[in-house]
């Protein structure tokens, strides 16, 4: 069985960088300060459904 994936979004931008596996007890949303190569810097990107 597959899992399913959620992307990251850039909170400057907003392009979708990263993806990551969902976890399915999680309720709130992930944020985490990573690279965008649009923006040349680390921004926090949010997790998106």
């Amino acid at each position: 069985m597959a899992h399913k994936k959620v992307a990251l979004a850039c909170s400057v931008c907003g392009s979708r960088n990263y993806t990551i596996p969902a976890k399915p007890g999680r309720t709130s949303r992930l944020e985490v300060k990573k690279f965008c190569k649009h923006c040349g810097g680390y921004t926090l990107h949010r997790e998106t459904k």
